[in-house]
């Protein structure tokens, strides 16, 4: 998670990378019908940013990570209100042959054969300083009606007053180039920070950044804008590269983010792009390994989170909200 400047620059990462000179900045250039005026930014910064611009990155967080994964027990019955948006899932219409990989949280317990769990704090807060333990505990994971939930919750647990769900696919399904198409709802409140987002397959081998991290979905506190954010490697460096639905291309999207949304994000030889409900809100051209990008034509593993406080987000927390949640009515994947 990353601080995000509005001008094109570099900084320290917080976790463990030195400072570094302008002269450093990835040679990334954006895509040629985008306009000069675009919200979009370049950081070499690692654990922290400004709520203004760009995402932040979530990779931080698991660089660092000293987690278990863990299995998922059955779901939850109980009914939970977090979120404005209407819980009943439009899943079931859809054919499942037609997808390279799918989610549609249409089972009583979430599959065990997709995803897995990352457990406890991480190493100082997940890279960034957050304050919630993660579970696999129906308390903050479950589904009801077709819809997956994601719940953050003020409670004592394991030296935390927070607890939460990270849900990973990591060693389960990974995938190069396709589109993913994802109906979800955002929580917001003072201190809260989900995030759907990917890293690279071989993380355990090579670390982040050198993984590569996509953030399709972003939001913090009770901001009704969505961020898209890529990170990577630009030689030795940190780089990273992001926009956002609140000024893009001289353009705003304004939405209710706890409302259902379908978020698209298209992934090709050229180009990742981010949409909500077909405004696009975020472009790399990464064709070529333009500036330094060649982390982006590799494999890359889900994420869904919800933190609670950081870096970005901050640390005032309006303990009123709780329970809070993402709600995810279904992923695809397909060509």
């Amino acid at each position: 998670m990353v601080y995000k400047f509005v001008v094109m620059g570099c900084a320290a990462s917080i976790a463990y990378l030195a400072a570094c000179s302008d002269d450093a900045s990835p040679s990334f250039a954006e895509p040629a019908e985008s306009s000069a005026a675009s919200s979009s930014s370049v950081i070499l910064s690692g654990d922290s940013r400004d709520d203004s611009a760009g995402s932040s990155t979530k990779s931080s967080d698991y660089r660092n990570s000293s987690s278990s994964a863990a299995g998922q027990s059955s779901s939850s019955s109980e009914t939970v209100s977090s979120s404005n948006s209407e819980t009943t899932s439009s899943s079931s219409a859809e054919p499942a042959a037609q997808y390279l990989w799918h989610d549609e949280f249409d089972g009583e317990t979430i599959d065990t054969s997709k995803w897995t769990f990352e457990i406890g704090t991480g190493a100082s807060g997940w890279g960034n300083n957050e304050w919630e333990y993660y579970t696999s505990r129906k308390e903050n994971a479950y589904i009801k009606d077709g819809v997956l939930h994601i719940r953050a919750q003020k409670e004592d647990y394991e030296g935390q007053k927070y607890t939460s769900a990270r849900m990973l696919t990591k060693g389960k399904f990974a995938f190069k180039y396709g589109t993913v198409e994802a109906r979800i709802a955002l929580p917001t409140g003072k201190g809260i920070w989900p995030a759907f987002w990917m890293l690279g397959e071989n993380f355990d081998t090579v670390g982040w950044p050198a993984c590569g991290e996509i953030d399709i979905i972003e939001a913090v506190n009770i901001e009704n804008k969505i961020y898209g954010t890529n990170h990577w490697a630009n030689g030795a460096e940190y780089a990273t590269y992001g926009n956002n639905t609140g000024d893009y291309r001289n353009q705003k999207f304004e939405l209710d983010i706890t409302q259902f949304h379908t978020y698209k994000f298209t992934w090709d030889e050229k180009y990742i792009r981010m949409f909500v409900d077909d405004f696009m809100y975020h472009e790399i051209l990464i064709e070529g390994n333009e500036g330094d990008t060649e982390e982006f034509h590799k494999p890359f593993f889900f994420l869904l989170n919800v933190a609670v406080a950081g870096n970005w987000p901050g640390f005032e927390v309006d303990d009123s909200q709780f329970p809070n949640e993402m709600l995810v009515d279904y992923i695809r994947v397909s060509k």
